[in-house]
């Protein structure tokens, strides 16, 4: 059994989806690892991790959308010294979660014909976000 651990490092530039899954694909494909499990971490409270259709931007606009209704920026919070997007930010990364696991088979992530690896940054100003990976395997 092998492992490998890194970091990869994410300028954002606004509120969004940002796609991930490539430089997550080429590192993993470069572990050696052919048969395994990989978890990807991102360490922020007001960023998030997403696997979501990955073929049409509709989608993505949609679910943008969605969480700015459910967890909309406005005077109703009590936390607010970081900004108006920053509880909102928070509740969002509680929706839609920090961590993922992927099982790995053939030196890939095992995802399906139009899924796509996300980092769902919540804050409307640019962030250097770190997303961990971890590949444990054979």
């Amino acid at each position: 059994m092998r492992q490998a651990l890194h970091t990869l490092s994410i300028n954002t530039r606004r509120k969004g989806l940002l796609p991930i899954s490539r430089p997550v694909l080429d590192w993993v494909g470069a572990q050696g690892i052919e048969t395994g499990l990989l978890t990807i971490w991102c360490r922020h409270t007001s960023a998030s991790l997403l696997v979501q259709e990955n073929a049409d931007p509709d989608v993505q606009t949609d679910i943008e959308s969605w969480f700015d209704r459910v967890a909309p920026e406005g005077p109703h919070y009590v936390h607010d010294i970081e900004g108006p997007d920053d509880m909102p930010a928070h509740l969002r990364s509680i929706l839609s979660g920090v961590q993922l696991t992927i099982p790995v088979s053939g030196g890939r992530p095992v995802l399906g014909t139009w899924q796509g690896i996300y980092l769902f940054e919540h804050r409307a100003r640019p962030h250097r976000r770190e997303v961990v990976l971890h590949l444990l395997g054979e």
